[in-house]
Parts: structure tokens; sequence; C-alpha cells
């Protein structure tokens, strides 16, 4: 379980509580992540795995993991197996209560029978198209299917012969036999199981008929002994109809599982339906589902975001019951704060422009100390030499007032080093600058006789003798939100052609070298960066995780 898990009083806490205080689930509260195994986790995902592990945790009960997998066409082991690791790697544990409704297969079916030896459930020959012009609209009652009033004979027949793969696919349906007039669309005579010759990525071709999923979820919900059903806002309509199938089977009103819905997480610049999701994998608008762009949490976690930024921003959303939009720098801020503390700084300078001392001896080599990270300390050796890299962008040849770092005869201190001065400027065959040549106050290092001076600017700086060769990837909003913070519902044309910048000459300084993926850093003066997986010991990668600037805490502080 994640460490400092918290659930702040909310109005699904309030609801456990009310039950406890009425003696309702004395057994004990019992919550449970119900992932369909069609996709990858994404970020509404996470905020739905730190809610039901969360009051789990909190009331003192039990959280299962439950794979939701009732569609044979769309679902696969990689799915299961992704989902898996991301709830492992956001801190939570279902310890042995793993389970598929494939688990329930036989049970499903036999409820079925239930319903329809109970007149409660027809087979319906009409097809896909049909039965929904005989639904009706919000205004219009539907109309009863012409195969409504079967015997019930005759419906245990035909959908023993539908199990028994005599016929195909969408010829014929089981259907919920409620009220066609119903002013919630859900209660007319909703579909509960169809034909589907698909091979099951668990149970292969054991069966033809599948479960919908209103169908099989809350009865899932029920076998497993689930007391707080914690659904998103979508699944509100679709309650009377839940709570109508396990009144007509038989659970008792006061064990059965309890829903409460919760607004789903709507972020700008993002994008979490599933669907679309898929569509930027299988078109290869990205590179996959872990794509640092993706708001999959593998994307997220390969951006470099730590398990307890996701914790930690899930919290300070909370829970509603309305939906609304949430601002992406949120965050991004939570990320920042979390690395802020725990990331070593180190140097890396992405645009290089070499700077040669002048005064500095060619063969001399020495090593300067630099701290780790302010927070919690630490220190390591910097190498210095005669020929450095600064970034291109801290030099001007006619900079502007108040511009504080290296110009033609100005000077500047180099982090954790001396305060050097422009004396030359080397230019290419087309007026480029690419080397500048600089003198060293070489008693201004820390200790050292004018270390006191006061300079204006500080830039950082690696040695060129030693600096590491590495590939740097500047990840930046995939989908660009209008004016409101919204996403286009044609999102296609709302993608970022700028969303990543690589650049391939980047230099940084040694100490990193052979550190592992996943390894987090601060580049002094540039943002957060994770070693990707595809690093290798003779090519260095990064991702920039977030940039230094922290604009949701600008808006918090105002």
């Amino acid at each position: 379980m994640a460490e400092n898990t918290t659930i702040a009083s909310n109005f699904i806490q309030n609801a456990i509580e009310e039950d406890q205080k009425n003696g309702k689930y004395t057994e004990g509260i019992h919550t449970r992540f119900p992932p369909e195994p069609n996709g990858y986790l994404h970020i509404g995902h996470a905020k739905s795995i730190c809610l039901n592990f969360g009051l789990a945790e909190h009331n003192h009960g039990l959280c299962n993991l439950r794979f939701d997998d009732t569609n044979p066409t769309k679902e696969d082991t990689e799915y299961v197996d992704s989902i898996q690791e991301d709830i492992h790697w956001l801190g939570f544990s279902w310890q042995n209560r793993m389970f598929y409704a494939s688990d329930y297969f036989d049970k499903l079916y036999d409820y079925a029978c239930e319903l329809i030896k109970k007149g409660l459930a027809y087979v319906d020959d009409l097809s896909a198209d049909e039965i929904r012009a005989y639904r009706g609209t919000l205004t219009e009652p539907g109309k009863e299917s012409p195969y409504r009033n079967r015997s019930v004979e005759e419906n245990l027949d035909l959908f023993a012969r539908m199990k028994a793969g005599e016929f195909a696919d969408g010829e014929k349906v089981l259907r919920a036999k409620i009220d066609m007039a119903s002013p919630n669309m859900v209660l007319r005579d909703t579909v509960i199981y169809r034909i589907a010759h698909a091979q099951h990525h668990r149970t292969g071709d054991a069966w033809c008929i599948y479960p919908m999923y209103d169908f099989a979820h809350p009865l899932s919900d029920a076998i497993e002994g689930i007391t707080h059903s914690v659904c998103t806002l979508e699944f509100e309509e679709h309650r009377p109809f839940y709570d109508w199938l396990l009144e007509s089977l038989g659970f008792d009103a006061n064990t059965r599982p309890r829903q409460i819905e919760f607004a789903r997480l709507n972020l700008t610049n993002t994008v979490t339906s599933k669907r679309k999701l898929r569509q930027l994998v299988e078109e290869h608008f990205v590179s996959g589902w872990d794509d640092p762009r993706m708001p999959t949490i593998s994307g997220l976690r390969r951006r470099g975001y730590t398990p307890a930024s996701l914790r930690k921003f899930c919290e300070e959303i909370g829970v509603a019951k309305a939906d609304s939009l949430v601002d992406v720098s949120m965050l991004e801020h939570c990320v920042r704060d979390d690395l802020n503390e725990n990331a070593d700084r180190v140097m890396a300078v992405l645009r290089p422009l070499k700077v040669v001392i002048t005064n500095y001896p060619e063969d001399k080599e020495e090593y300067l100390l630099a701290d780790n990270n302010p927070m919690h300390g630490g220190s390591r050796f910097v190498p210095f030499s005669r020929e450095i890299y600064i970034e291109q962008e801290d030099f001007m040849e006619e900079p502007p007032k108040k511009y504080f770092r290296l110009k033609p005869g100005g000077e500047v201190r180099l982090k954790h080093a001396y305060i050097i001065k422009c004396e030359e400027v080397i230019k290419d065959e087309n007026g480029k600058v690419v080397e500048l040549h600089c003198t060293a106050d070489l008693d201004s290092k820390t200790g050292g006789a004018t270390a006191g001076r006061k300079i204006k600017g500080t830039i950082h700086w690696v040695a060129a003798k030693t600096a590491l060769p590495a590939e740097v990837r500047l990840y930046d909003y995939l989908i660009e939100s209008d004016e409101n913070g919204n996403v286009p519902a044609d999102f296609l044309e709302a993608l970022n052609k700028n969303s990543l910048e690589t650049i391939e000459n980047a230099w940084i300084e040694p100490s990193v070298k052979l550190t592992a993926a996943g390894t987090h850093y601060q580049f002094l003066r540039t943002g957060y960066f994770v070693v990707d997986p595809d690093t290798t010991p003779d090519k260095l990668v990064f991702n920039r995780v977030v940039g230094l600037r922290d604009s949701w805490a600008k808006v918090k502080k105002g």
C-alpha cells in the first residue's frame, strides 16, 4: 500500500461513515478497482485507483482488482499486464484479490437463465439498428419488440442455442424485460447478452456469448461482496438498472453493493477517452501507449512523473459530484514539488557554445565541489578545464539593458567555479558566433581572494574534455486547448506539431555516467529531467519532465 495515502473528508467517505453508523456492512468495507483490459490506464484511472484503494485503507477494509473482461474483441493480455504494473508502480497492492469477470461466466449465465425463468428476460431477433430505433427518445417512449412476449420455454431454448453457437454474431441478443416507456433509457429493455464468436484472452473459445458490461459489472460486485461500488458520473443513470437487476435476482438490499458516483477527471490539453488514445497509437501520432506525451500512467512514468506526484495530484483535486476542468499546470506543480525535493542537481548544456579560457593552463584539470540538492544535502566533484561549453542563449553580442549573462567585455560567474570575462568573439564565414575567448579571475572560486566579488549573472557550464554527449527530448503538450482550456471535438485538429523537440548534441557533466533509467535530475536553470529507457552505456537519453517555472504555484499564491 502506498505510503501517506490519505482520504480527506468527502461525500463518499461520509456515505461510508453513515453506513457504518447505521450498522450496514458489518463484515467491513470492501471496494474494488474494475478496469476493462482494452487499453492502457490513464491519469483518470490513477484518480480512481487512489480513491478505491485509499478508501479501503482509510476504513481498514479491502480493495480488489477485477478485470471486467466481457468484450473479447478489444481485450488483450498486454493490457492486463500493463494495468497490474501501473497499480503496483503507483504504490498499491490487491494482495491475493485479483479477479476477472470471466471467472463468473458460468454464474452469470445461470443468473441470465434465472431472469428468463422469472419472465424478466427474453431473446430478441431485432438487429442493433432496429433495437435503437425501437428504444424511442428522451421525449418519446420506446416500442416493444415483436419478440418480447416469447414464452419462458422458447427463451430458454433459444438462449441455450445461442450459447451452443448456432447463431451468427448479431443474429440474436438477450434483453432484460423492464419498461419500454421508462423515462430512463437504460431501463428500456437493455441488452444483457450478445453473440461474439471471438477468442477470449482467458477462456479461449469456450464461450460465444458474452454478458454486457451493465449485466456483468453489478453482479461481479455482488459476488465479491463489494460494499461500495465507486463509479464515475456517466454510470449514474445506469444505477436504477443495477438496482433492478440485483433486486430481481434476490440480493439482500442491506448487503448488496451501494453504488456512489463521482466526477471523472477532465484535464486541460488532455484526452482520456480510450478510443481516442487508441487512435493516437494505431495511427502513429505517438510512438506507443508509453509515449511520454500520452496521459497514460505508463506514458507519465516514462515522461518522469513519480508515483508520489500522481498520488499528491489526486489528493489535491479531491472528489467532487460535478464535472469540472482541472488545469494541467496543477499536475505539473505536483511533480515539480516532488522533484525539487528529491532530484539531484547537475549541469547540462543543451545548445552548446564553446568557450576557451585563455589564461587557464592547457594541461590543467581540477575538480570543483558542487552541492547535489540543497533540500537534503550531499555533494559531488565537477571537472573543470580550459575549454568549456555554455548555453548559446547565455551569450549576446548586442544585449538589451538588464541582461546579466555573458556579453563582449562583460563578466559572469560560472556556477561552482570562476568569474570569467569575454575578451573575444569568434565567428564563422556566415557571421555566426562559434566560440568565445575569455579570461578567468583565477582567485574568484570558492575560498579565493576575490570569491566575494559581486557579479550579477551566474551561468552553468560543462568541461569540454570530460562532458558526456546526450540526446535530450523536450516534450510539450500533445494537444492544444482552446481559450477556455477545453479540447476541441475534433481533437486531431488540435494536435501540437511541436510537441517533441529532440536535441542530439547536448552535453552533460560526467557524474551521471552509467545512471539507471528512471533516475531524475534537475538540470540547473533548465528543468527536471529523467533518464529514458532508450539509454545505453554508450548513449544517454533524457526526457524533460517539466520546466522550472511553476505557473500553478503562482495561481495558488494569487
